[in-house]
């Protein structure tokens, strides 16, 4: 049969075929962005039911001046049946631009409604819901080269290798539009590097562009950028696949034992929503509890005439540790933990050297605090800020910096290594604890340690 020429298709229904995909489709929703006639910019949703960020980004721009544009930023879902999905992992998949820790303080903090009621985001979705969703601006794409002090380890046309300061993000955040290391990055490129060109377009759209890799704001250290797209995916290769030494120092309360542990106990996000736990991570043994292994060797020990020697051998790897379930508030502490926090609430402190073998959020912080070593100054995880004999508080931030990083060369696969030496707060924290600690500092023997402790004392 001769298909000939068809006819003319009618808008309403080209419409209706693609609601028919998107019944057909994963997700079987009805898209409304509400009327169209409120943007020049056309719908903020595209085929296939994902938030558009331009289009968000043009029709914010394009709103009057001094109106307010909730309005325009409210898209709504209406779902054809049911999902067997929690809402901010049904969110993830509509708003690719925010991670799903995003989403899940978008929905604590009333920006989501599921059928004009505020929902959780455990809530599951079932057909007829209605999803109205006021999408922040998403994040800004444009770099503003801003001139803050940057110490530069290494460069060359491909990479950048960064000292990082405390106290200053890598890249710009939804709150955090200015004062980032990538902020910074643009300008020294533009205006101070001696071997030129910009960092890499890889992550341009989330505002992350050259980011291999990332540092919390208040931990400093040696970080790598990458300036073209084959050395930013070739690095990240790397890390991926385990080719990067990390070795971090800290400062932890109590004396560390045993000298060398491996801590292998699985992370993921606090099990409560509310209000200062939604940032936490912790150990979970469920579905949310990613793989992490934490190599730990103890660098000296200050104060160690106060140890309690008999406690020495009370605990073995840290895999052994009880497992801390979904529902971890205190009682979940085990009773080696609690003793180790008891000691370290009693004095003493421990430089320990860490390797990471998997690198997750908070990943060495939550592992410490876990075992009952906080990091000095990490009042998150359960650290308190260390002050001299006379008052004079030290450091006030966690006293964490990211030693040494070696990886091959994305280009030339010659081997590399960085070692970042210690500048002021930790600095200072070093010295003070070696010269209150005089003869009772311990320097065990730890096989596999690389950091060499006084050439980044000097």
């Amino acid at each position: 049969m001769s298909r000939g020429k068809q006819p003319s298709r009618k808008p309403e229904d080209r419409q209706s075929d693609a609601a028919r995909r998107d019944e057909e489709g994963d997700e079987a929703v009805e898209i409304e962005t509400g009327e169209k006639e409120k943007w020049d910019a056309g719908p903020l949703v595209k085929t296939g039911g994902r938030v558009d960020a331009a289009a968000l980004e043009r029709a914010i721009a394009e709103s009057e001046e001094g109106e307010d544009d909730a309005e325009v930023r409210t898209v709504r879902f209406k779902l054809l049946r049911d999902l067997d999905k929690r809402l901010d992992k049904y969110l993830c998949d509509r708003i690719t631009f925010m991670s799903r820790t995003q989403l899940q303080k978008l929905i604590d903090d009333g920006g989501v409604s599921v059928n004009g009621r505020p929902p959780k985001a455990s809530t599951k979705l079932n057909a007829g819901d209605v999803v109205e969703v006021v999408v922040p601006p998403p994040p800004p794409t444009e770099i503003q080269p801003e001139d803050i002090p940057l110490e530069v380890m290494y460069e060359d046309e491909h990479i950048l290798v960064i000292n990082k300061a405390p106290d200053i993000l890598v890249h710009p955040a939804r709150s955090h539009n200015h004062g980032t290391m990538v902020n910074a990055l643009a300008f020294y490129l533009r205006e101070k590097s001696k071997v030129g060109g910009a960092l890499s377009g890889v992550g341009k759209e989330l505002a992350r562009p050259g980011v291999v890799h990332r540092l919390d704001r208040n931990t400093s250290g040696v970080i790598v950028f990458a300036k073209t797209e084959e050395a930013h995916w070739k690095l990240g290769h790397s890390f991926e696949h385990r080719k990067v030494d990390k070795r971090y120092i800290a400062f932890v309360h109590g004396l560390v034992e045993p000298d060398i542990d491996v801590i292998d106990l699985p992370l993921g996000p606090h099990p409560s929503r509310e209000k200062g736990y939604r940032e936490k991570y912790v150990v979970r043994h469920d579905e949310l509890g990613k793989p992490s292994v934490t190599v730990c060797r103890v660098r000296e020990r200050y104060g160690a005439a106060m140890r309690d020697k008999g406690a020495e051998g009370q605990r073995g790897k840290g895999s052994g540790i009880p497992e801390v379930s979904a529902g971890w508030r205190t009682s979940g502490i085990s009773a080696v933990r609690a003793a180790n926090a008891d000691r370290a609430n009693e004095g003493g402190y421990s430089l320990v050297e860490l390797e990471l073998r998997t690198g997750r959020t908070h990943q060495i912080r939550v592992h410490l605090s876990h075992l009952g070593w906080p990091i000095v100054g990490d009042d998150m995880y359960g650290g308190r800020a260390y002050a001299d004999a006379t008052g004079n508080v030290l450091i006030a931030r966690q006293a964490l910096h990211a030693c040494v990083l070696g990886f091959p060369h994305p280009i030339s696969n010659e081997r590399m290594q960085f070692t970042a030496p210690l500048r002021g707060d930790m600095q200072a924290l070093l010295r003070d604890l070696r010269k209150t600690s005089g003869d009772r500092t311990e320097r065990p023997e730890t096989p596999g340690a690389t950091v060499d402790l006084e050439k980044i004392a000097s």
